[in-house]
């Protein structure tokens, strides 16, 4: 990490507006978060890559504030030669990251696509192209949602790392011990590359809640109970979101976490929240 990096060792994901207002406020966001200087950013891709080319217009747009940008890159839905394709066009537009992943299976497509999982994924792209790209993959603390288990996940886990992997980044998750108990397994699997929390803040219960149900985040009863208490009071939530998140954050610093991935849906206020509350 250079000496321009946050000391913190913090990074932002962003997901592709699909609206000229959305893309405009996403270039202010992108400004007020690379004056906190980055590792990188992340650009999200749509299931079976439903937003390739808006991701691909994201990439440009954010990678132009200088600081590092990784996109996702989704194997489910895709065939080889189309992958092939966007890496080429990746590496002549000067990426050098991306985040692999197997990604989820839109309804109504027929196809699988020519790869099934994520560690496949990782062992194509270092195949077309040796060790130009850093690459994370997923994690999921508290277990992929279709993951029989959490032993047998980790195990999937660490197969995505052992392909060529350089870092993870997780899913968000509440509860610091899933983290440190996942790093842990992991570990005793013998991957030893970074494994970055994602963290998620909280500025909305209800669309939280269904978020968090849909990709299998538990929100701790306490959380649920207080933010329930709040109603709509937006600001009463985001005040509590930003305590609790701020204070997740500081445990995984201090518990020897290796940064902080930030899910900023697109919005730079709640996430500097966090960052000022931090301590190195």
């Amino acid at each position: 990490m250079s000496s321009q990096q946050h000391p913190l060792g913090i990074s932002f994901e962003f997901f592709p507006p699909n609206t000229d207002a959305g893309r405009d406020k996403l270039m202010l966001v992108r400004d007020e978060l690379a004056a906190r200087n980055p590792r990188f950013f992340s650009v999200t891709y749509g299931a079976g890559g439903s937003t390739q080319a808006r991701t691909r217009d994201t990439v440009r747009t954010v990678s132009q504030s200088g600081v590092q940008t990784a996109p996702h890159l989704s194997c489910i839905g895709s065939e080889k030669a189309q992958l092939r394709d966007l890496l080429a066009q990746y590496r002549e537009e000067g990426v050098k990251s991306l985040v692999a992943l197997r990604g989820d299976m839109p309804s109504g497509m027929a196809s699988i696509g020519e790869l099934r999982y994520a560690n496949e994924l990782v062992e194509f792209v270092r195949h077309e192209t040796g060790d130009h790209f850093d690459i994370a993959v997923a994690a999921y603390p508290e277990s992929h949602p279709q993951a029989p288990n959490l032993d047998k996940d980790i195990e999937n886990f660490a197969r995505k790392m052992k392909a060529g992997a350089n870092m993870a980044i997780t899913q968000y998750f509440f509860t610091a011990e899933a983290y440190f108990n996942f790093v842990d397994k992991a570990r005793a699997l013998g991957v030893d590359q970074p494994i970055i929390p994602g963290i998620m803040p909280i500025t909305n219960y209800t669309k939280l809640s269904r978020f968090s149900d849909a990709c299998g985040a538990e929100i701790p009863r306490w959380m649920r109970k207080q933010l329930e208490g709040y109603g709509d009071d937006s600001d009463a939530i985001a005040k509590f979101g930003t305590e609790v998140v701020s204070h997740l954050c500081q445990r995984l610093l201090d518990g020897g976490a290796p940064g902080l991935h930030f899910y900023t849906l697109n919005q730079s206020a709640p996430v500097l929240k966090v960052v000022d509350n931090l301590v190195g």
